[in-house]
């Protein structure tokens, strides 16, 4: 029975492991030195000033209620009341990614279009125990704002930030790190850092990675600006 426990446990954790494993950009050890978005893209945003940050969340992707471990959907939200997650995780995107752009002052008007495939936060059940990684992946178009011809990708980005379960998740809510405050910090903080304007150095993808520290807001790593509503 003990051996049996133990094998469950370990199967559990794979599972929950897996949340960040659903794309192609910033997965494996080669990618541990690539930065989330191409450099030229990365250094033309010194022209360029974002009027609007226009969010997608097609309908056909699968919100999940189902309270498990690791339900197979495509969106799994739970820090706002139960409604439409589409339209909930669309505003947590918007507010995020828009507080990252707003230092670009450049000379060239320029909508980042954003759209997402994947939004897998932690389940009540998951969060009351062993946690596991708010898994974020979407699609992003650099757009002229004047004439709405693309400039730019679509470039597919995907986020992985360490959600804490159990006790550590407890005393994260009570000094006010709620899921969507981490999660609102962790979307601003990559825009600052992968395009950086006149202002910030560039940041690689290995400083968003979940094995490789992930930000954590309680003890914010150097350089990070943190966003707390």
């Amino acid at each position: 029975m003990k051996l049996v426990k133990t094998l469950g446990a370990l199967l559990l954790a794979c599972g929950l492991s897996a949340c960040a494993s659903n794309g192609p950009v910033t997965r494996g050890a080669d990618n541990a030195v690539k930065p989330l978005v191409p450099s030229e893209i990365s250094a033309l945003s010194a022209q360029w000033n974002v009027v609007d940050v226009r969010i997608d969340v097609p309908e056909e992707l699968y919100a999940s209620e189902a309270n498990r471990y690791y339900p197979l959907a495509d969106i799994v939200w739970r820090d706002d009341p139960y409604g439409n997650r589409h339209a909930q995780v669309a505003a947590v995107l918007d507010e995020g990614l828009s507080r990252g752009l707003t230092h670009l002052k450049g000379d060239r008007p320029v909508y980042f279009d954003i759209k997402l495939s994947r939004f897998h936060s932690l389940t009540e059940k998951a969060r009351y125990s062993v946690g596991g990684v708010h898994n974020i992946i979407f699609d992003l178009t650099v757009v002229d704002a004047k004439t709405n011809i693309p400039l730019h990708g679509p470039v597919e980005i995907e986020l992985n930030l360490k959600a804490y379960g159990g006790a550590r998740a407890f005393e994260a809510e009570r000094r006010g790190h709620t899921q969507k405050v981490r999660i609102l910090s962790h979307l601003t903080g990559t825009m600052r850092r992968q395009f950086p304007g006149l202002g910030l150095p560039r940041q690689a993808a290995s400083d968003v990675q979940v094995s490789r520290a992930a930000y954590d807001p309680l003890t914010p790593p150097d350089g990070w600006e943190r966003v707390v509503r």
